[in-house]
């Protein structure tokens, strides 16, 4: 047989236990401000201070970085505070945006309702999703409101209704100064401030925070921070009043990946690492941590194709997935192998026996895998008996008469193609098949897809991980099968690509339940896992919660509420 040395170099991902939480639920009513009623038990008469909040934004911060600078004042703000370092900007898969991400935070919704995702807003829905200058003026013309900021898109776009709004082009220090002056004298309910200089410095350079433009961009804001809360807390009115303040940043940036890192999730996207601070000097200290993302488990069931039992499954139709000559296809598949070295057993295959006569079979070799075609030389795959599960693709291109090998989204062989019919009356099937006698396999198969095209190198590599094909994939109108094997029992494997072609198996096969992390895989997650961390959307709930905004259903907002622990309430 023939062996293809391939080195497979690729980070290793996710997994461990998925924690899905509740989702805040509205039902018939609008949204209680859980904030306000959280001062039932007061006894400091803090209840009947005026409510108002003050907003900082910094631009292009990472969660991670303000971790690593611990910059002093925010440090010491922490803690009176609920905060988190691993907050997420969205959990959304598009570019993230300096304008997308703004949306996200002063809308209080998804890019999937306000529509920002580019820096010149084309195609918002802010009309539909207004900014929460908007919001207070509807809910209450008599409320001040001040939006401050270094860049004037922000303003442009989200202040048209705010009752003061001052730009500073890049330039963080006149923001600083104008936010110190309106603390000294103004009378506002709602003063935000949004800082840019982190972000021209990390554009200018990088994010890392080894370098010292971004690091020192941070400090710097943080100095200006120290100073806006001092000017804060010296209003001659400051002792009666009850002060809200955020600081958060609207997005993150890209940095060099951890090559020991194995998260796969939008936890681990840098771009969309912010951190969120809720401060208030009568809260207790909140820290909120991420979930495990680097451990997701890939969590599901299938048969077991041994080959000392020679368990099969088959389509009964003989003419489905016949490849003809010089079609194009593509088999794809998720398959794990047990340790050790094999020779020659087929786990899937359209052919009366292996290894020759028309058709095709992927058999194990050693401890990889191997496309065995009567189009083709052997195409050799990478390693996959080593208790792991592995995706395997097989591409026939016979637009550019090529045949091709993939295992996780890498390329392991190209072959020329011939003109040869692959055409034949053999089932399509999984498990063993003539030809091939090895008896000490055993293998597990998930995901089975075959396609009516031939996916390109860049397409296997985009969805290399996944372990589901979902509806938004874009070929998914190219499936002409699909096979989860997640029955769990009985001898019918569905099709749910439409088609109908169901795979049957006799007797009586044994099915395995599993649960595997560190994977090269990274499985579905429910949504609810990324709301275990603030999210930008929950910035304006919290926010209307505390002025006391009951917020109505048709807002259609994103975001829930994150309960401080008062320190002086009795509970």
């Amino acid at each position: 047989m023939n062996r293809i040395t391939t080195n497979i170099n690729r980070l290793t991902a996710i997994a461990a236990t998925v924690l899905f939480i509740a989702a805040i639920s509205a039902c018939n009513k609008d949204f209680p401000s859980r904030l306000k009623d959280a001062s039932g038990n007061d006894t400091a008469g803090i209840s009947a201070k005026a409510r108002k909040v003050l907003y900082i934004i910094v631009d292009g911060a990472r969660g991670k970085a303000i971790k690593s600078i611990n910059p002093p004042n925010i440090a010491r703000i922490t803690k009176n505070s609920i905060y988190a370092l691993d907050a997420l900007s969205d959990y959304n898969k598009n570019t993230l945006t300096n304008a997308g991400a703004w949306a996200n935070m002063i809308t209080g919704v998804g890019t999937d309702k306000h529509g920002v995702i580019s820096e010149d807003f084309a195609g918002n829905k802010l009309a539909a999703y207004p900014s929460v200058f908007t919001r207070l003026k509807q809910a209450n013309a008599k409320l001040r409101t001040v939006s401050i900021a270094a860049s004037g898109a922000f303003n442009a776009n989200f202040s048209a209704d705010a009752t003061v709004r001052q730009n500073f082009e890049n330039n963080d220090v006149s923001v600083k100064n104008a936010v110190k002056d309106e603390l000294m004298n103004g009378d506002a309910a709602l003063v935000v401030a949004q800082f840019h200089s982190a972000e021209l410095a990390a554009k200018a350079s990088n994010y890392e925070t080894y370098t010292p433009e971004y690091a020192n961009a941070i400090l710097q804001i943080d100095n200006y921070i120290g100073e806006i809360m001092a000017a804060l807390s010296s209003r001659k009115t400051f002792s009666n009043e009850n002060w809200l303040v955020v600081i958060a940043s609207n997005k993150g940036g890209v940095i060099t990946p951890d090559p020991a890192s194995t998260d796969l999730t939008q936890y681990g996207d840098q771009t969309r690492n912010n951190f969120v601070i809720f401060y208030n000097p009568r809260f207790s200290t909140l820290f909120i941590p991420k979930p495990n993302s680097d451990q997701i488990p890939y969590v599901g069931t299938s048969v077991q194709f041994n080959y000392t039992v020679r368990p099969t499954a088959i389509v009964t139709d003989v003419n489905a997935y016949n490849f003809g000559a010089n079609g194009n296809y593509t088999i794809e598949l998720l398959i794990k192998s047990k340790a050790g070295s094999y020779f020659y057993p087929t786990f899937l295959s359209k052919r009366a026996a292996s290894f020759t006569g028309a058709g095709w079979n992927m058999f194990l070799e050693g401890d990889k895998w191997t496309l065995n075609s009567s189009v083709a030389n052997q195409a050799q795959g990478g390693v996959v008996s080593d208790d792991k599960w592995h995706k395997l693709t097989a591409v026939f291109d016979g637009t550019n008469k090529k045949v091709r090998a993939y295992t996780d989204g890498v390329l392991n062989t190209e072959r020329d193609m011939n003109t040869n019919n692959m055409n034949n009356t053999s089932s399509f099937k999984i498990g063993y098949n003539p030809g091939s006698e090895s008896n000490n396999a055993n293998v597990l198969v998930n995901s089975l897809q075959v396609y009516n095209v031939a996916l390109t190198t860049q397409e296997i590599s985009n969805y290399s991980c996944k372990t589901i094909v979902a509806p938004t994939n874009p070929r998914y109108g190219n499936l002409i099968g699909y096979w989860p094997l997640n029955e769990g029992a009985g001898t019918t494997i569905k099709d749910i690509s439409g088609k109908g072609k169901d795979l049957l198996m006799g007797g009586s096969p044994v099915w395995e339940n599993f649960s595997d992390a560190g994977s090269l895989l990274c499985p579905e997650i429910n949504d609810s896992y990324f709301r275990l961390v603030p999210n930008n959307v929950d910035i304006p709930f919290e926010l209307y919660q505390w002025l006391g905004i009951s917020i109505p259903l048709a807002w259609s907002l994103d975001g829930k509420a994150w309960n401080p622990i008062y320190s002086d309430i009795k509970p």
